[in-house]
């Protein structure tokens, strides 16, 4: 079904409501955690290869940070593409940090920390210590944006690299039903719902660029990826 045959009030612009900014419910981190994000989590990782070889090589043994790390998805696959790194994850949810760490535990090397950390935290603690940022599906949890624009330049070195991946709001109600249909038509309720919220709680390219433009920082530029994500890469200034 196009997004032409819905109701007019599902084609209206829809705006943008927030999320609850942390999984915590045993629900929600189960299914988050059991669900196949592999495809993505790739993507990640190309985007990342990329900016490398544009931005030049990572220093030896460089320290990279994973903001909103979940049950580590992310986290273990840098890892493996970076196995000289200090890996740390970083999260709100304890849930999800005990998820990473039993992973971690049983099938990881011992170069990845977890802390459970908010973001106003974590720039006191990891104060100008990271070569590479990366987070994948944050930003649109965050009431504040400006939060993981300060915490970026706050946690990063100079000539920090960053690749934040993130989804981009569609224009209507059809196409969030449609993106939903397409990509999770299968999927168990709560991951469903929480999809959905996450499109209609996600920024477009134009509000993230406003964001860096606030932010000056003038080094990230906010790239669309297909149909429902964005990627911002680019250095610290």
């Amino acid at each position: 079904m196009s997004s032409s045959n819905y109701p007019p009030i599902w084609q209206q612009q829809i705006q943008r409501i927030p999320e609850p900014e942390l999984m915590t419910t045993t629900e929600q981190v189960e299914a988050y955690a059991a669900a196949d994000f592999s495809s993505g989590d790739v993507k990640v990782l190309v985007w990342i290869e990329q900016l490398l070889a544009k931005t030049g090589p990572l220093p030896k043994h460089p320290s990279v940070v994973d903001l909103g790390c979940g049950p580590g998805n992310i986290t273990f696959r840098l890892a493996e593409l970076l196995p000289s790194a200090k890996l740390i994850g970083i999260d709100g949810s304890d849930p999800m940090l005990a998820i990473a760490r039993r992973r971690a535990g049983s099938h990881h090397p011992c170069n990845i920390q977890f802390h459970c950390l908010l973001l106003q935290e974590a720039i006191s603690v990891f104060e100008n210590s990271a070569d590479l940022i990366v987070s994948n599906s944050l930003l649109h949890h965050l009431q504040d944006p400006s939060l993981l624009w300060k915490a970026t330049r706050a946690i990063g070195k100079s000539g920090c690299r960053v690749l934040h991946r993130d989804l981009c709001r569609p224009s209507s109600l059809a196409e969030v039903h449609c993106l939903q249909q397409r990509q999770l038509p299968n999927a168990p309720s709560v991951l469903v719902q929480d999809f959905t919220a996450s499109l209609i709680a996600a920024y477009t390219p134009e509000e993230v660029t406003h964001q860096l433009r606030k932010a000056e920082m003038k080094y990230l530029v906010a790239t669309p990826e297909e149909d429902r994500y964005l990627v911002v890469s680019g250095l610290v200034n």
